[in-house]
């Protein structure tokens, strides 16, 4: 294993300016509570805590121009642009705990290029134009592209973040995506694994999705929104899926991403800990993600 491999930094992101509802910026506090650190470090991590960003937690704003409080989510981004690079040019990993997934907008932003997995119950393709909610954590994948708000899409020092063939999307619930929606996905080429054909043999699709984005990137960051998965069995996001995958599914695709040796950091989205009154789900979560974690630095 290498040493570089082994060394992880967590940076709590407690936003939910970019969300439906509050909540979200609860989570950072729950996942320590939860005791991710020390989980990662008995697993043999070499852990750094970087605490928290100043709280943005969600306000109740009328849409400017489509999106909803842009000038916090565009502030939140920027400052975890800043962290993310800082983290990077230590020699270390990024483990980002949100928050909503515009977040992920800074995340990548503080890399200088890299692939990304969008792992998420969804596409995110909405646009301002389209938006009737003016929810800008809709829209993450549209201006990880270039499209939108030159502000959210302008966000880093090039311009789009990623280009179409350094995505993969996987997991997300094909019925959510409208016919705009998949003409944007189509006509772009994106790599797309949606949750029926995961669901039939998660590792395997996740380690073919990881040897195409591993041949047009030399590093790869993994966003994870927990709402991938069903929320029937997990009720833990804020967006309901119950056509998501089950928390062996997702364990069993995340664990072939991070075994990877470009694999360059995590971002954990979207999880409420008002949906988790006693903790047990966030636990639970956290053990899985220890693990998913725990083979850092053994691939070469």
């Amino acid at each position: 294993m290498t040493e570089q491999g082994r060394r992880v930094s967590i940076l709590g992101v407690p936003s939910s300016a970019g969300s439906h509802n509050p909540g979200q910026e609860k989570a950072p506090a729950a996942w320590r509570a939860a005791g991710l650190a020390d989980g990662l470090r008995q697993a043999g991590l070499n852990v750094e805590d970087r605490g928290d960003l100043p709280a943005a937690p969600f306000r109740p704003l009328a849409p400017v121009d489509g999106l909803r409080d842009v000038e916090r989510v565009v502030s939140v981004a920027q400052q975890v642009a800043g962290e993310v690079a800082a983290i990077r040019a230590a020699g270390r990993l990024p483990l980002v705990l949100g928050g909503d997934c515009t977040i992920t907008l800074g995340v990548l932003a503080g890399f200088d290029e890299a692939g990304l997995v969008y792992f998420d119950g969804d596409a995110d393709l909405s646009t301002p134009e389209r938006s009737e909610s003016g929810v800008a954590d809709t829209m993450g994948m549209t201006h990880l592209l270039g499209g939108g708000s030159s502000r959210l899409a302008g966000l880093g020092s090039r311009c789009p973040l990623l280009r179409p063939e350094q995505v993969v999307m996987f997991g997300f619930d094909p019925a959510e995506l409208d016919t705009r929606q998949w003409t944007e996905l189509v006509s772009r080429h994106l790599y797309a694994d949606p949750a029926p054909a995961v669901r039939a043999n998660p590792a395997g699709r996740a380690r073919a999705a990881r040897a195409y984005l591993e041949r047009r990137a030399d590093s790869y960051l993994v966003h994870l929104d927990v709402d991938v998965l069903h929320t029937g069995l997990f009720p833990l996001a804020n967006f309901p899926h119950f056509a998501g995958l089950t928390l062996e599914e997702v364990s069993a695709g995340l664990g072939e991403f991070t075994s990877g040796a470009k694999f360059g950091g995590l971002v954990i989205t979207e999880v409420n800990p008002d949906h988790d009154p006693d903790g047990q789900l966030i636990r639970t979560l956290a053990q899985a993600l220890t693990g998913a974690l725990a083979g850092l630095g053994s691939a070469v």
